[in-house]
């Protein structure tokens, strides 16, 4: 991989600092895992704000780093072996990257493999059925008449949540300690509110779900990671 000022995004996105790692994000449920995770693992990092439109993702020069044209991705000029690497998919990177500095991801092997475990239930699970349930309820799936394909995502995010709050009785974070699985999952719940659909997922009537979002969303670095990059340029 070339360096990061000879890389196709920085003619749009221009590194001040090629040394620190570059993120290329926009505040969105999968955009804030990747900043949070940075914030609280304390790497340098500049944040570059890619809007979700078609000028920014679908640019040539974000499909040069990310030809899925999804945010996030990340170039880290100090990746394995000291050689910089491109990173994409939120979930890859928050392994990436608590593997990187050793922390957020279990004190041993087996406790690594529980925090990945949540994450990908995240990733396969929560996020999908989630923004499918946003589409079908605030956005454009919300003019179908056809009843079946909102209920179908209100009946499959009801599910997941149950899983949730069963894990979570008896302890603060899903996998233990706080971790990149609690960094994966949480911007998803608080997605909820933005979908406006807390009530048809019976959030009220869950145990342990609503204090992890609080106990979550009062972490400082979490409230700085939510507002980067920020929304407006």
């Amino acid at each position: 991989m070339t360096a990061i000022t000879d890389h196709p995004i920085n003619s749009r996105w221009p590194a001040e600092d090629p040394t620190k790692i570059q993120l290329y994000s926009f505040p969105t449920p999968n955009g804030v895992k990747a900043s949070i995770a940075l914030e609280e693992l304390g790497l340098p990092y500049e944040a570059h704000r890619v809007t979700l439109s078609d000028a920014d993702v679908k640019s040539d020069e974000f499909l040069s780093l990310n030809p899925n044209n999804k945010i996030p991705a990340i170039i880290d000029p100090d990746g394995p072996g000291g050689a910089p690497i491109e990173l994409w998919e939120s979930g890859a990177i928050l392994i990436y990257l608590a593997e990187k500095t050793g922390k957020l991801i279990g004190r041993n092997e087996a406790e690594k493999y529980q925090v990945i475990k949540w994450v990908m239930f995240q990733m396969g699970g929560l996020g999908p059925m989630f923004g499918q349930l946003g589409f079908f309820s605030k956005f454009a799936g919300a003019e179908i008449d056809d009843p079946r394909p909102k209920q179908r995502y209100v009946d499959e995010a009801k599910r997941l949540l149950g899983v949730l709050d069963k894990a979570l009785d008896g302890q603060e974070w899903i996998a233990g300690d706080y971790s990149i699985a609690d960094i994966a999952i949480a911007p998803w719940l608080a997605a909820l509110d933005f979908y406006e659909v807390k009530d048809i997922v019976g959030w009220n009537d869950l145990k342990n779900v609503p204090g992890y979002l609080d106990r979550f969303l009062e972490r400082e670095a979490v409230k700085v990671g939510r507002q980067t990059p920020p929304r407006e340029g």
